[in-house]
């Protein structure tokens, strides 16, 4: 079967110290979750192995069992060329995703050409109740609505999110930050008028300021705009 086979390819690369560094940074996962496979390898297996018929037998079984695993199913639904069969594989998936970096590794190209189809989704995932699937929703708002596509009601929609998750918080936070930098004066108003709750609002803040994108007099103004420990945060 093509999933023993693409397990024996993961542990025929595995990186012991690299697995004990990926354990680092995703501290709530078992330790013996990681293999330790380094990207480049991952995403090279992800076109060998996407490319064959029988990669639907893989992308079947879940939960995977593996952290790597996982990041190889979110490369090669990435890597899919027909959005039917990418958009249906990322509903399948979504539900077993459990942490940031396969979260945000998922970024399928096909998803540029039917943005209109994928407005859709993306409505449907932020009324998700799964961390990682609203994380993701807002990760497509970010990297395919904040140029020619985009439309205020969007950041309006993230804005909305009110969440203890900290990947969701950290996401939202993500997406105002990059907002500022691509669209500062649609988007000002919203830090201007504290829309978002004080830590998100803050951490926003905090990330643009970062940016080497967003001007130094604009840097200077949101923090300003900063919300005082007292004030809630």
């Amino acid at each position: 079967m093509i999933t023993n086979e693409i397990r024996e390819a993961l542990f025929a690369l595995r990186d012991e110290k690299y697995a004990a560094f990926q354990t680092g940074l995703i501290p709530k996962a078992p330790a013996d979750r990681f293999v330790g496979v380094r990207t480049p390898d991952l995403r090279r297996l992800a076109k060998e192995f996407g490319a064959r018929g029988d990669v639907g037998e893989f992308l079947a079984v879940l939960p995977h069992r593996y952290f790597d695993e996982n990041q190889l199913h979110a490369f090669i639904l990435s890597g899919m060329k027909d959005y039917g069969r990418c958009i249906a594989g990322v509903n399948a998936f979504l539900p077993f995703v459990d942490n940031w970096a396969t979260c945000d590794q998922m970024s399928p190209k096909i998803f540029k050409k039917h943005k209109t189809e994928l407005l859709a989704e993306i409505e449907e995932w932020l009324k998700s109740d799964k961390t990682y699937t609203v994380r993701f929703a807002v990760g497509m708002l970010m990297e395919h609505f904040l140029g020619e596509d985009f439309d205020i009601s969007y950041p309006e929609r993230v804005a909305a999110i009110r969440s203890e998750e900290y990947y969701v918080r950290m996401m939202v936070a993500w997406y105002f930050a990059t907002a500022l930098a691509k669209r500062y004066d649609a988007v000002i108003p919203f830090i201007e008028e504290k829309k978002l709750d004080p830590w998100t609002h803050n951490k926003a803040i905090r990330k643009a300021i970062e940016s080497y994108r967003i001007a130094d007099e604009q840097k200077e103004y949101l923090r300003s705009l900063k919300i005082k420990k007292n004030s809630g945060e």
